[in-house]
């Protein structure tokens, strides 16, 4: 091609874009109103809002352009037809939105709607709108954190073209219908913190397009099943805080290479911790916490080397515990196990990025003075209570100014409590049953929870809010909520 034909080509483009985009601007402003339908099925919906505190829908007239001008909606770009309703109670510029009320059925006449997205508005509340059966093009819906209740409908399967089916947050009871398994669009599947119970349907391993499963929050039952060698593409997986039994099943091994969250937290999961768990080299997350889970700690888990967050806790774990190679792990929580650690693990100290770390229980023998993390700046909580701790924990508690908690009840630990600098981020703090001594700081009134009890404290208490029990069992305290001080003068 010559430079001069490509130059007429280019010209003959450019016209050609800028008549188009003129062409479509032209009827967008000339499309003043909204096609009668969508108008009345939007009003319809409005009808169903009992209550509206902070006017998200009060740009919803009847007889303008609900493209342009209504909140929430969003039109085909290439004609007056709505596309999506987003209506979100997260907003940056005024107080949390909410809206009460039922989704009307007159939203089956929004014909071309593709998405509904009603977020976070808390108080929208009635069964499952089976009115959406009605709208062939719908492929999202995300009725999140509202107050749906009843069951989930039986023939949810009609909705054959779901790409993404979320009722997280809501207040839905009895078990996940079996005809879920129809939606084999679906690449999202959100069902968490309702009331569902009963047992996962087998049948669930049809939807091999799922790349998010989250079953978490509710009442579910029995086992985990056996069935996510169909799931070839799925990252995250959340069944936490569940009843569920039995072992963690052998073909979640098939979901190591591309799994990045795997939560089966707070359940009754029982048995050895599956070696096979540590090939899973994408993993961001692991929890295991709250469970039954017996014996050793695999040692292949030192291959968890982009593992960010880690929690093992409240299980019967023994030693040894193995040696990590993470990267930089945020958060670590090994508590209330049957570890004698000994020591903070190296590879926690050398973490850049680490921002919560509870080892409480963990037989932890050390001076805490000879923990040195590479970096403190990230800590917003240490949790290493019921060790046996010793020396000053002011070194490390004064190094920065992030920290919002430390716990540190149970230990060996001594120093004047004076000596301790509470920052503006500075909420919870525990050191009871030590020996700390000095007085008690009046910096303390900014803390939220405070427990100084069973030390060594003196003097007159600063005024504050803290009950009796924060401050009982040590030499000479006194002043409310204590008796007061004797006028000779503590």
């Amino acid at each position: 091609m010559n430079l001069s034909h490509f130059h007429s080509l280019s010209s003959s483009s450019t016209i050609f874009i800028f008549l188009s985009i003129f062409t479509l601007l032209h009827h967008k402003t000339n499309g003043a109103t909204c096609h009668p339908d969508d108008e009345a099925g939007l009003l319809g919906f409005k009808s169903g809002i009992k209550s509206d505190p902070s006017g998200l829908l009060k740009s919803w007239i009847p007889g303008t352009d609900c493209c342009k001008n209504w909140t929430g909606v969003e039109c085909h770009f290439d004609q007056n037809r709505v596309m999506n309703i987003y209506l979100t109670g997260q907003t940056t510029t005024k107080p949390e939105t909410t809206l009460s009320g039922t989704i009307s059925p007159t939203i089956s006449k929004i014909k071309l709607l593709t998405g509904l997205y009603l977020l976070d508005l808390k108080h929208i509340s009635g069964n499952f709108p089976t009115s959406l059966f009605n709208l062939p093009n719908l492929t999202y819906i995300y009725i999140q954190n509202n107050n749906l209740s009843g069951r989930i409908p039986e023939n949810i399967g009609n909705l054959a073209q779901l790409d993404v089916l979320s009722l997280t947050g809501n207040r839905l009871t009895g078990p996940i219908p079996s005809s879920i398994s129809q939606l084999t669009q679906l690449t999202q599947l959100k069902l968490g913190n309702n009331l569902l119970t009963g047992t996962v349907p087998e049948s669930l391993k049809n939807l091999v397009n799922l790349t998010f499963l989250s079953l978490q929050g509710n009442q579910l039952q029995g086992t985990i099943p056996n069935f996510f060698s169909s799931f070839t593409n799925l990252r995250t997986l959340e069944l936490s805080r569940n009843k569920f039994s039995g072992n963690i099943p052998i073909s979640i091994s098939t979901l190591a290479p591309k799994l990045m969250y795997l939560e089966l937290g707070h359940n009754s999961l029982s048995g050895k911790i599956p070696d096979f768990l540590g090939k899973f080299r994408a993993l961001d997350t692991l929890d295991l916490s709250w469970n039954k889970f017996t014996g050793t700690v695999p040692g292949s888990f030192k291959n968890l080397t982009k593992i960010f967050n880690l929690d093992l806790s409240n299980n019967l774990l023994v030693d040894p515990f193995p040696e990590m190679n993470v990267k930089g792990i945020e958060s670590l929580d090994l508590s209330n196990n049957r570890f004698n650690l000994g020591k903070i693990p190296k590879w926690v100290a050398s973490s850049p990025i680490i921002y919560s770390l509870r080892l409480a229980n963990c037989g932890i023998k050390m001076k805490i003075e000879d923990f040195k993390p590479s970096e403190t700046y990230f800590y917003d909580f240490i949790d290493v209570s019921g060790n046996e701790i010793s020396g000053s924990a002011i070194g490390l508690l004064n190094r920065t100014e992030y920290l919002v908690g430390f716990w540190g009840a149970g230990n060996k630990l001594r120093f004047d409590l004076e000596g301790l600098r509470l920052g503006q981020r500075f909420k919870y703090l525990d050191l009871s049953r030590n020996s700390v001594f000095g007085k008690v700081p009046k910096s303390v009134v900014g803390l939220q929870k405070l427990n100084v009890s069973y030390n060594h404290l003196c003097g007159q208490l600063p005024q504050s809010k803290f009950p009796a029990s924060s401050f009982v069992g040590n030499d000479c305290l006194c002043g409310s909520p204590l008796p007061p001080c004797k006028k000779s003068g503590v």
